[in-house]
């Protein structure tokens, strides 16, 4: 079955109602400083929002020659479209559809001039996981199946956000804070950082973990003086302290916090970093964003070479959308999905947004559709063409 068409399109979706259910007050993310690698920027310290780029999403379509078709979405608007529109598709039409692997070696290679690492790989990712949901609907099978089938039933899920009261009375079991204060708000930022961790462990006990989430904010000094301030807290691990690209700096955290459990990876792109992590020992548990490093392909290369060293891997925002989810329980050592809580507290998670296919988690668990694909139903009248 060969590939007919590769389509680049635009969301156009019906507006949402709304939730049901009033809120109780606006989210933490309305308003909270979250330590960043712009933060030593004063003008646009205060939130991300000020300097991330407003890319809309990209939504792949993939025809093959019988008329069936794969649907998958990625991010960062008109570059990865132009990508995946001017360079991918010409290349990729008429190969065949189920080659997945020949084909995520194709984009990964033909992308070397301009550079596969970035907008490209996440250019690729879009590729790859609408190739995925297309293979699943051309042999009426879901995507956990075609990758040999669940190895468990559910996936214990953990909330990131700080509304910590309300993801313990959704029943989440682990809590993941998004760390406010960086390097450049010194004693009082270290300060402030070990407070919110302290109140955060006098609220949900022992019983349940914590994580802390750096996004990019540190470098090797702050990160172990924040580590040692919150050993007595016991934290489950910290995450993505140092920005992706400094190896020597990961080895160097590792080796002055030899006790301290360490993750990375959200924003690494191909499995090549990954695998350099696997082999310098730099951290415990690897997170791969399966729309950005190169799709369910790249996120499966990378679980194995991890599950071969004893390493975990865990999605970045794996609970949240049924591509995650799929892969999550089809891999031995995914033991745990990601759930970023954006929506305000007080309203049901079964009332919020959610890509269609996906199965909000419930009582700190989450589980996935069986569908054929990825289980997105989603009719093509949502969509038009991104470039008209």
């Amino acid at each position: 079955m060969r590939i007919k068409a590769i389509d680049v399109l635009r969301l156009k979706r019906p507006a949402p109602k709304g939730p049901r259910t009033p809120a109780r007050r606006p989210a933490w993310t309305q308003d909270a400083e979250v330590a960043n690698p712009m933060s030593r920027f004063p003008e646009v310290k205060r939130h991300r929002s000020l300097w991330l780029p407003r890319w809309e999403g990209v939504w792949v379509k993939i025809t093959a020659e019988d008329g069936t078709y794969g649907l998958a979405s990625c991010s960062f608007g008109r570059p990865v479209a132009a990508i995946i529109a001017d360079h991918f598709a010409p290349l990729l039409v008429g190969q065949e559809a189920l080659a997945i692997e020949r084909l995520w070696d194709m984009m990964f290679r033909m992308s070397k001039p301009y550079g596969t690492v970035g907008l490209a790989s996440v250019a690729i990712s879009g590729v790859d996981l609408a190739l995925w949901d297309l293979a699943g609907k051309i042999q009426g099978r879901p995507v956990y199946e075609l990758l040999g089938g669940k190895v468990r039933d559910r996936a214990f899920a953990y909330a990131t956000g700080n509304d910590i009261d309300w993801y313990l009375e959704l029943g989440f079991k682990a809590v993941k804070l998004a760390c406010p204060y960086g390097p450049v708000d010194g004693l009082w930022g270290l300060d402030e950082n070990e407070k919110l961790v302290a109140r955060t462990r006098e609220l949900v006990g022992d019983d349940v973990e914590i994580m802390l989430d750096c996004y990019m904010a540190f470098d090797v000094e702050y990160t172990v003086r924040l580590a040692e301030r919150l050993r007595p807290y016991g934290l489950k691990w910290i995450e993505e302290y140092l920005i992706p690209e400094d190896l020597d700096g990961h080895v160097a955290v590792r080796q002055r916090l030899p006790w301290q459990t360490l993750a990375t990876g959200e924003h690494m792109y191909t499995p090549w970093p990954f695998q350099q992590l696997i082999t310098r020992r730099a951290v415990d548990i690897l997170q791969p964003d399966i729309h950005w490093v190169g799709g369910l392909t790249a996120c499966r290369r990378i679980a194995e070479m991890a599950d071969s060293a004893g390493l975990t891997v865990m999605l970045h925002g794996g609970g949240t959308h049924p591509y995650g989810q799929h892969l999550t329980l089809a891999m031995p050592n995914m033991p745990w999905a990601e759930c970023f809580i954006g929506s305000a507290p007080g309203v049901p998670l079964v009332e919020v947004d959610w890509t269609p296919g996906t199965i909000p988690p419930r009582d700190g668990w989450v589980t996935v559709n069986d569908g054929p694909g990825f289980g997105i139903d989603m009719p093509l009248e949502w969509f038009e063409p991104f470039f008209a």
